[in-house]
């Protein structure tokens, strides 16, 4: 029997912070301003740009610092975590109304399974309800990509921003991604592009020749590189697994100690390692918090649990070390 074609919509929010920054000052839709950092201080990294600062070489990534020299007018909008939140609820829970098989990409970009609805009802005039109804009743404007495979749908999502819905099938591959810069694919790091290119691919069609295999595993493993070719021809996963990147309740470490102690400081430097290595977990998984907990067992496997909650979501090093230890200070003895 022959497998049934998937229909997997990869949606994205466009420009995230910046629109949600918009929604709560509509003033800022026509300046150009970017989110993150500290413009009094010259200070930090940006997270996003809006499209007008993009239009002026500003971009996500780049120190405040750079992004005034480029535009010393430069509007610069605080973070707010909350807001996200709440709007990336809002997007989730929309698109609940067209199918119950929707994987998590991240805060603001969301696998779709629409096989079973392109039933009845035409793929783009699905995408076209999606995207329309999105910006005109909740102000959030999307990219959609549709394709067979998950990897597909997100190289399509890609390709026309902001307010895009483009579909490529595998027909459609030489002509859509196989011209498209190596540094475009989809899981090929910002480290790892420009060692392709150094080694001449400097497409994905070059990544794709047989030829090219020999340089490639210089700087790869053959299970990836064998992925990548997985991908490209689109023969990759086509499953939207609403489980796949759960996001977990917590990001935690615990360590069992040799002998007991009850040194203050030695505690306290237990903690800074065991916190660092959650605290990187917390980065690498691109996640945020709204509160800590210390936890101490006895030797007599007493436990004892003190949390605090913050004033705000936060992935801030300095503000999450300070809330810990402040419960050691006011609950240790």
């Amino acid at each position: 029997m022959k497998k049934e074609v998937k229909i997997i919509f990869h949606i994205d929010l466009n420009a995230f912070f910046a629109t949600c920054s918009i929604i709560k000052e509509p003033y800022l839709a026509n300046k150009i301003f970017v989110v993150g950092g500290s413009a009094a201080m010259r200070k930090g990294v940006l997270s996003t740009a809006s499209y007008k600062a993009r239009e002026l070489g500003i971009k996500s990534g780049m120190s405040i610092h750079e992004a005034l020299n480029i535009y010393p007018q430069l509007l610069v909008v605080p973070l707010d975590f909350k807001l996200y939140h709440k709007q990336s609820m809002i997007f989730f829970n929309f698109l609940k109304k067209y199918s119950n098989l929707i994987l998590k990409g991240s805060i603001d970009e969301a696998y779709v399974d629409m096989t079973e609805l392109s039933k009845t009802r035409h793929p783009l005039e699905i995408a076209k309800e999606i995207q329309d109804t999105l910006y005109k009743e909740y102000k959030l404007p999307v990219s959609i990509g549709i394709g067979p495979t998950l990897f597909l749908a997100k190289m399509a999502s890609e390709l026309k921003k902001p307010l895009g819905i483009t579909v490529i099938r595998r027909r459609d591959i030489e002509e859509k991604i196989l011209p498209l810069p190596i540094k475009d694919m989809f899981g090929i790091g910002k480290k790892t592009a420009p060692l392709l290119v150094e080694r001449g691919i400097l497409t994905i069609g070059d990544f794709l020749k047989k030829e090219n295999k020999s340089k490639i595993l210089e700087i790869m493993k053959l299970p990836m590189y064998e992925s990548y070719i997985e991908h490209i021809l689109g023969y990759s996963s086509d499953v939207v697994d609403p489980k796949k990147y759960a996001i977990p309740k917590s990001v935690t470490n615990e360590t069992t100690l040799n002998f007991p102690i009850d040194q203050t400081d030695l505690v306290i430097n237990e903690i800074k390692e065991m916190f660092s290595i959650a605290y990187d977990r917390l980065i690498s998984d691109e996640l945020i918090a709204k509160g800590v907990t210390i936890k101490f067992k006895t030797k007599d496997f007493k436990l004892i649990t003190r949390s605090q909650v913050l004033n705000d979501y936060t992935d801030e090093r300095d503000i999450l070390y300070h809330a810990i230890e402040e419960l050691v200070e006011q609950h240790y003895k």
